[in-house]
């Protein structure tokens, strides 16, 4: 298989930078996504929360109340996993933002789409909400406002983990394209780690919202991976063709 001029691009670069290939294509991704994944992360996650408040406040059926587990109880109140919390909206860009072509790029943000509209309709149909936190009198920059956008409901699945868990399969999937080392992905593995237990931290969520939503954004994560039509796999440097041993 032939290479594309991008990838001798990327040869170059790598040769006379003396850098990593896996640096120079992922410095070249997301220089190249960063636009389109801007605009269109903003677009999309304003159209999402829209129908996400609207469901919320407008449920089919009356919610059901979601139960603590022990877990649920062993897990402190910590306003500082705020942070953390909503770092996911700097993460979910990160997905798109490396994806090598436009197709792959829309490919991406359907099934991103799909996730979406799959958690919303749970939500629509089978309303739940979580426990109304007790919680110590904190300060913590953010928490009036979160407490005051965003209600009890809309709690199974945890919309937060599966959008989470779906970013971190398929961005490892393009550190794994690209052979990026082991201990790079891993700070992809820790970012959603992180995510995933602030919504814990924090009492947005509990633990069978977590496990739901970790369930939800793994199918669709999977789904995205093997159906692809008309999409290129992964970057043509997961596809150089092995050279014979001697």
């Amino acid at each position: 298989m032939r290479d594309s001029p991008s990838n001798h691009g990327i040869d170059a670069a790598a040769t006379l930078g003396h850098a990593p290939r896996w640096e120079v294509e992922l410095g070249t991704r997301v220089r190249d996504g960063f636009p389109r994944t801007l605009i269109s992360t903003s677009v999309l996650t304003g159209i999402f929360f829209i129908a996400y408040f609207y469901v919320q406040r407008h449920p089919v059926y009356p919610p059901m109340l979601m139960p603590r587990t022990a877990l649920d109880l062993l897990i402190p109140f910590q306003p500082a996993a705020l942070l953390a919390y909503v770092s996911l909206w700097i993460y979910v860009g990160v997905g798109p933002g490396i994806q090598r072509t436009f197709r792959d790029f829309a490919a991406y943000g359907l099934w991103l789409c799909a996730l979406c509209v799959g958690g919303l309709a749970i939500f629509y149909f089978l309303p739940t909400q979580v426990p109304v936190p007790l919680l110590s009198a904190t300060r913590f920059p953010g928490f009036e406002m979160l407490h005051r956008v965003d209600e009890t409901g809309n709690a199974c699945p945890s919309m937060h983990v599966a959008v989470a868990i779906f970013t971190a399969v398929r961005i490892d999937g393009s550190l794994r394209s690209m052979r990026v080392p082991l201990q790079v992905r891993f700070i992809n593995v820790a970012w959603f780690i992180v995510i995933a237990y602030s919504t814990l931290a924090i009492k947005q969520h509990v633990v069978l919202d977590v496990v739901a939503g970790a369930f939800l954004g793994l199918t669709f994560a999977m789904m995205s991976l093997r159906w692809r039509p008309g999409v290129d796999r992964e970057s043509s440097f997961a596809a150089l063709p092995v050279p014979p041993v001697p």
